[in-house]
């Protein structure tokens, strides 16, 4: 949730953050609500302060007034009786008009607040200003030695290669056609050794980061309750992406939903807490399985591991101070690891800046990491693919967009609560990652090369197949 402080101050660089992001809110009518709201709560204060006065000296003064009434005749009894009824009727009138203001604050509030969670964070002003995906930047790339993505894989080494379409059918690493049918489209079975590489995978993650990096390992829920979702920044804008436990039609308090990312529980760890500011950075790690409906997603990636509906995901998620230069040093420090992650799995990559138009509404910066796979891409003459990058990390930066709307504070060196800044980035997510690591590291006589990083992990074994 976005700073309303900050909203009022400079309203154009939110419109402005609003339209980068290709996301239409009215943030004029935001403004109004936020002012009718703000002019309400001045009156009804200015009405109970009232009310308190009268309260005290009403009585005496209409006990003085029948006194006087006793004796006066005429005009004066009169006017005597009319400001004692006036007196007498003060403290309802206030109790009606104080009654009145609560009832249109409580009808401006529910809607004020819906707004406010469609205003996205503004772009970070380095970020390429662009309307898509389309317009991302590449910042760099990196290939082991002796494979470059520029030159065709037979280039590189020498035979034609397989999809990893081909690879885990010939090796029989995944069941497509069981799951389908206990599940539907877009699930898989990891079956014998492709069960093997993907926990090989994760763990090797994990442990980097908990044991070389200095991350807390934590289990988190991957089942939560609507707020954490709405807290994290994942709703109102992605909902139809969650998928929806309706707890509340059988009896329930509320419904659940399931997470696509660790970092929602992760987060929720510490909504509505005020942490020790001598604790910060909290630095956490969690490998959990993750769902998402791939909703809008129709035709794209329907075949293979690549677009699917449940996976398992490393997660990394920095919490820290307050501090713009911090959380940029963060964000470049959790890109790092990744980095030299998939540099040990000898894995081509590159990194690309999101620009505003790919952002989505909680990020003030993003960078994804793509690794090669040669599967992807246009076809050739012969109606081989010719290779493509494709996702495989997000690392996001969201100052306090995040731990505003989770109510998560540290007491600064002056006293005062301030909302933490919060940093996430992928550290693997398979089966997704599986891709790139069977499709390089194929050989000609169809087996695969388990990268060196990952054997001990594998039971010592050099390869799958053959």
């Amino acid at each position: 949730m976005i700073d309303l402080k900050r909203l009022r101050e400079d309203p154009d660089r939110f419109k402005a953050g609003a339209r980068d992001k290709n996301i239409d809110v009215d943030i004029e009518h935001v403004l109004r609500l936020d002012e009718r709201r703000r002019q309400l709560m001045t009156e009804q204060e200015v009405r109970r302060a009232e009310q308190k006065k009268i309260s005290k000296v009403v009585g005496p003064q209409i006990g003085r007034l029948k006194g006087l009434l006793k004796t006066a005749e005429g005009a004066a009894r009169d006017a005597l009786e009319t400001e004692i009824r006036d007196l007498e009727s003060r403290p309802v009138t206030l109790k009606n008009e104080i009654q009145a203001f609560e009832h249109e604050i409580t009808q401006i509030t529910p809607e004020l607040d819906a707004l406010l969670l469609e205003v996205p964070q503004p772009p970070d002003d380095d970020v390429p200003r662009g309307r898509s995906a389309d317009d991302n930047v590449q910042i760099r790339t990196w290939h082991p030695d002796g494979f470059d993505p520029t030159r065709p894989f037979e280039a590189n080494r020498g035979f034609a290669p397989k999809t990893h379409l081909d690879l885990i059918a010939d090796l029989g690493l995944v069941d497509f056609q069981r799951a389908v049918g206990m599940s539907g489209a877009r699930h898989y079975v990891l079956v014998g050794d492709g069960m093997r590489l993907h926990q090989a995978v994760l763990r090797y993650a994990f442990d980097r980061m908990t044991n070389e990096h200095g991350f807390t390992p934590m289990s988190v829920p991957v089942i939560v309750r609507e707020e954490c979702m709405v807290g994290t920044g994942f709703f109102p804008a992605g909902r139809d992406q969650a998928y929806h436990i309706e707890e509340s039609r059988r009896g329930s308090g509320h419904d659940l939903f399931l997470t696509g990312t660790g970092e929602v529980g992760l987060m929720g760890l510490h909504q509505d807490e005020i942490l020790d500011a001598e604790t910060l950075p909290r630095r956490y790690a969690t490998v959990s399985t993750c769902f998402r409906r791939e909703a809008g997603a129709a035709g794209k990636d329907t075949a293979g591991l690549y677009r699917i509906h449940q996976f398992d995901k490393v997660e990394q998620v920095v919490i820290c101070r307050a501090d713009e230069a911090e959380s940029r040093a963060w964000h470049a420090k959790m890109i790092g690891f990744v980095e030299d992650l998939l540099q040990s799995l000898e894995l081509p990559y590159r990194l690309l800046q999101c620009c505003t138009g790919d952002l989505g509404p909680k990020n003030a910066d993003m960078v994804d990491i793509e690794c090669w796979m040669p599967g992807r891409g246009d076809l050739d003459a012969a109606g081989r693919p010719t290779g493509a990058y494709g996702e495989t990390h997000s690392a996001s930066r969201l100052y306090d967009f995040q731990c505003r709307r989770l109510k998560m504070r540290y007491r600064d060196e002056h006293g005062n609560n301030v909302f933490c800044h919060s940093l996430n980035n992928t550290v693997i997510a398979s089966p997704r990652i599986l891709i790139p690591i069977l499709e390089i590291h194929q050989q000609a006589d169809g087996t695969v090369t388990i990268p060196p990083a990952l054997r001990p992990h594998m039971g010592g074994r050099e390869r799958i197949g053959g």
